[in-house]
């Protein structure tokens, strides 16, 4: 398929950050907010008359309802919900034993917030909670207070998340299939449609390929929209995340057999039957994911499969015609390969669809394991703000600041990915906080420190602060977030105007911090990282990709592993959303980097499918060996792409060439006699070889932008 396709190009472009978006979501956000906050807020001081509940009752709301934001049906977000309240009442006792002394403060904080950021890798629900936890831990940690103050701390915390959670649940809209579902689902029947349109006469093909491919990067666009994974540790979303990658594949594939014969309808009626059994396995998919029954026999699709073998045994080798019989029947049988295995992956992300596995230590640990490395974004983005908001819980407390909280604060809010976004997002934070203290100072200039006054100005404030994530410009946000905290400190201790002009001073020192780090910990962002990850995935899966075929050909007989191809993939994949999620310029055009990442993915889906093969556990001849020799060379190629990615070798890139393979099969005294996997095997190589030489300039723009200063 070509990723450089029209329909790439013209992908859906997020909105600009700085003009207001009206959004129901973040109005129904605002609405809890405002219903919540700012009653718990009142019953804490009316009632119950401390103001430490007061405070950790505020702040745990804004956690709960503003900050966390989990995805899912009711049940998941009540799971969620209880995850967080769970994590921040543990964080929350740490930090307020941290407080007692600035060390102690600065080495739990460092080791928190890494495990706190790094666990996000868990999937989208413990990505999204993770500053909503942090919350619960800097505010004891960088404020003033004793393990006495812990029980009124934690009643606030939990006063908060219950309530909180119940607003979440009673004012939540029923959840619909989410957006990567529905996107699977019209990916699938796309491809559906494109392979249809050839199997009748070939008339409607070019249309049906333009949808299948706007279907496909939708499906992407979906999947890559957030920096972390959309699905977590369940089985069903476990499944979900393999059939995106399995249709990714079915694309390629079924892009590629209509390229070669876009009129398939005069096809024999063995590969004809396979090829519309592929469709309906395709359109099952497509139900699957969307919620609806279906009755479809993945039985029929073997036999049809097994079919198209024993036409191929009874035509002989020798028959004309038999390897043009071959190459057809390769394109058929991988595409129904593919398909059989995107079944059985939606048939498991189906609720109660596969057995579900408890979630253990061990499968934590295989999912984080690939990502211990400075390969990793996950890994670098937990560490540089680990190490930032250390710096900042250090700096506050050796300049002797009165409100500390608010410098850690600044510092994980405008913390990104890169020193020049870290800057643009500082200086939004400084005038939204200007802004806001701006507004605040007018608005008690006006009605004084009057706290009936102040009553009716805390639920507007609330309710702004609440829709401004994601729908306002942040600096609105900033503004909004602002006044609040200057609404509630001064019914919590009046001290007028001058609360806002304080926290201008601690915010500031927030942003410097947050600069020096991001300037200093990964100036170049998530751009080099890609580049290297681009590298290790190109390496494990030519390195996969000649010992699966090894295996098909009987060359070796100790079946072929592909977990540094699986664990190079995942840290790819993180590394791409990342990068995405930048702000600033791409100096990488995404048509050059997504031809990169499906070259990847291209490899290491053709070395699983040869790996599927059977061993055939006899002695190589001269055939099986060229071919062994011919896989040795793509995996050397892709080594030397490698090296051009992660600068080991800096020769000059434009030099870089894909190697050229010959057609085997017309070689002087080559036999295919009862080479039936070999065949296999060569369709495979020829199939990704031509392939190559589309990589070669994307991957000369990568490694021309590894040798770029950082501050350009």
């Amino acid at each position: 398929m070509a990723i450089d396709s029209p329909a790439l190009k013209t992908r859906r472009a997020a909105p600009r950050d700085w003009i207001p978006q009206w959004s129901s979501t973040a109005a129904l956000r605002a609405v809890r907010a405002t219903l919540v906050v700012p009653v718990l807020f009142a019953f804490s001081i009316a009632v119950l008359g401390d103001l430490q509940v007061a405070t950790y009752a505020a702040f745990g709301g804004f956690a709960t309802l503003v900050m966390a934001s989990f995805g899912g049906d009711r049940r998941d977000k009540l799971r969620a919900h209880f995850g967080l309240a769970v994590t921040g009442s543990v964080l929350l006792v740490i930090g307020t034993a941290a407080s007692a002394s600035l060390p102690l403060a600065a080495v739990v904080t460092l080791v928190v917030t890494f495990l706190v950021l790094f666990g996000g890798v868990a999937g989208p629900n413990a990505a999204a909670g993770g500053v909503a936890a942090l919350l619960a831990y800097v505010l004891p940690a960088a404020s003033p207070g004793t393990m006495s103050m812990v029980p009124a701390r934690l009643g606030g915390w939990w006063l908060a998340s219950v309530v909180g959670t119940a607003a979440v649940l009673l004012l939540s809209p029923r959840s619909p299939a989410t957006a990567l579902r529905d996107a699977a689902s019209r990916a699938a029947g796309a491809l559906a449609d494109h392979l249809d349109a050839a199997l009748r006469d070939g008339a409607d093909v070019a249309t049906a390929h333009e949808a299948a491919v706007e279907a496909k990067h939708r499906l992407i666009d979906e999947f890559t929209a957030t920096p972390y994974r959309p699905t977590g540790l369940a089985a069903e979303d476990q499944a979900l995340d393999t059939l995106v990658g399995l249709l990714e594949w079915c694309a390629s594939v079924i892009a590629d057999t209509t390229s070669e014969y876009p009129d398939l309808s005069g096809a024999p009626e063995v590969e004809r039957e396979l090829l519309a059994g592929t469709s309906a396995g395709l359109r099952e998919v497509s139900r699957l994911v969307a919620g609806q029954p279906s009755s479809f026999d993945a039985g029929e699709l073997d036999r049809r499969i097994q079919a198209s073998v024993e036409r191929l045994r009874a035509l002989g080798s020798g028959d004309p015609g038999y390897v043009e019989a071959v190459h057809l029947s390769f394109h058929a049988r991988t595409g129904a390969f593919a398909v059989r295995e995107a079944v059985t992956e939606a048939r498991a992300a189906v609720p109660g669809g596969r057995p579900a596995r408890r979630l253990s230590m061990a499968s934590l640990a295989r999912v984080a394991s690939p990502h211990t490395s400075l390969r990793s974004v996950w890994f670098v983005n937990s560490l540089r703000g680990a190490v930032a908001l250390t710096a900042a819980v250090v700096v506050a407390g050796a300049s002797g600041v009165e409100h500390r909280f608010w410098v850690v604060l600044g510092t994980l809010s405008v913390l990104r990915g890169n020193a020049a976004a870290t800057g643009s997002t500082a200086l939004r934070a400084l005038l939204g906080t200007a802004l806001g203290v701006v507004v605040g100072a007018v608005l008690l200039l006006v009605i004084g420190t009057s706290a009936p006054a102040l009553w009716i100005a805390l639920p507007i404030a609330v309710l702004v602060a609440g829709y401004a994530p994601g729908a306002l410009p942040f600096t609105a946000g900033q503004a909004a977030f602002t006044v609040t905290v200057s609404v509630l400190f001064n019914l919590l201790a009046p001290a007028g105007w001058q609360i806002g002009v304080v926290r201008i001073e601690d915010v500031a020192i927030g942003c410097a911090v947050c600069l020096v780090a991001g300037a200093l910990f990964w100036p170049r962002g998530a751009r080099a990282v890609v580049a290297d990850d681009l590298a290790d995935a190109f390496r494990a899966g030519g390195a996969y990709l000649a010992s699966a075929a090894n295996w098909a050909l009987g060359l070796r007989h100790d079946p072929p592993s592909p977990a540094a191809a699986t664990a190079a993939g995942a840290r790819l994949d993180d590394a791409l959303r990342g990068f995405l999620s930048e702000q600033g310029t791409k100096h990488v055009p995404k048509p050059d980097l997504w031809r990169l990442v499906m070259g990847t993915v291209r490899s290491r889906l053709t070395a699983h499918s040869l790996a599927g093969l059977p061993n055939p556990h006899v002695d190589p001849d001269p055939f099986r060996r060229l071919l062994g020799e011919q896989a040795g060379q793509l995996a050397a190629w892709y080594d030397h792409l490698a090296s051009r990615l992660d600068r080991t070798d800096h020769g000059d890139v434009p030099m870089l060439a894909p190697p050229a393979f010959p057609d085997l099969l017309r070689q002087p005294g080559a036999s295919v006699r009862d080479l039936a996997c070999a065949l296999w095997v060569h369709e495979h190589l020829k199939h990704i070889s031509a392939r190559l030489a589309e990589l070669v300039e994307p991957a000369g723009v990568v490694a021309t932008q590894r040798h770029r200063p950082w501050w350009r």
